[in-house]
Order: structure tokens, then sequence, then C-alpha cells
């Protein structure tokens, strides 16, 4: 196993994903990668559907860029990445129409090395999809009249 340095990992990681090249994670990614987010359906299985996944956000986000939070662990095969994705809703994503709103996603990437320890091979993303939603205007702010009329419509807050 090759004793891989995590920041020199998550760096060129960083470094593909702010290139804007899907194929730049080929470098750092596992070939059979496994990537599972919250905007994920169904868990991601290669390099390939990941970089496909990555340019969807890009297109929604041309701006888009991560950058590192905190130090990077690691403990034998597994490493903890905390980053936060940076980036202004220009174009479509996932139907929703460009809002121009600026968004700061702060994440984990928790991961597992492949046997030789020198690329990711799972990889899972931990970030608050809510909050995404309500800056983008998706769902209401917290506190507001939105909030209280979409919680009362689902049924909370109401007594019999």
């Amino acid at each position: 196993m090759t004793d891989v340095d995590v920041d020199a990992l998550a760096d060129a990681f960083q470094e593909a994903f702010n290139g804007g090249d899907p194929a730049a994670f080929s470098a750092v990614c596992a070939l059979d990668l496994h990537y599972e987010d919250p905007l994920c359906a169904q868990p991601l299985e290669s390099v390939s559907a990941f970089g496909e996944h990555v340019g969807h956000i890009w297109a929604g986000f041309p701006d888009a860029r991560m950058e590192a939070t905190g130090p990077r662990l690691r403990d034998g095969q597994t490493v903890a990445l905390p980053v936060k994705l940076l980036g202004t809703h220009r174009g479509e994503m996932a139907e929703l129409p460009p809002t121009g709103k600026f968004v700061v996603l702060h994440a984990v990437l928790w991961g597992q090395l492949d046997e030789a320890g020198e690329r990711l091979w799972r990889l899972r993303a931990f970030f608050d999809v809510w909050d995404v939603a309500v800056v983008l205007g998706v769902l209401p702010k917290p506190g507001s009249a939105g909030e209280r009329a979409m919680f009362l419509l689902r049924g909370f807050g109401l007594r019999r």
C-alpha cells in the first residue's frame, strides 16, 4: 500500500472539480468509484458516472468551485475532507430555472481509498440540502409566514 499524502490527494480532487473537466477525476478516483450524496437518486458506480453528475452541477453553477474548510484527516484507508462548494445558480438544474443566487454549501466528503491507497474508491458527501433549497427559493425561509403555511398544509400545528 502506498502512503499517499491526503492533502495532495484532496488538492488534486479539488483541482479536478475546479477545472471543469469530468475526465480529470480519473487521476484521483478509482475507475470503479462508488459515490453517494443527498442529490443522487441512487449510488453512482464509476468515475465516469461521477463526472457526469458533477457536470450537472457545473451546468447549473458555471462558476462552481470547491475549497477546503479544515484539516483533511486520514486513518488507514479512510479519509475525511471538509470542503465548501461556492457558486452562482446561472443555469437550469433539475428543471429549476436559474435564480442568480449565490450559494455556499458546506460539506464533508467521507471516503475510502482503493486497495493501493492511492485513489478515492468509495466517497460519500454529507451536506444540508434543505439550506440550499432555502437559498435558491425552493423552500421558504425559517420562521417566515411561508414556512408556517407549508407546515400547516402538511398537517403540522393543527389541533383537533
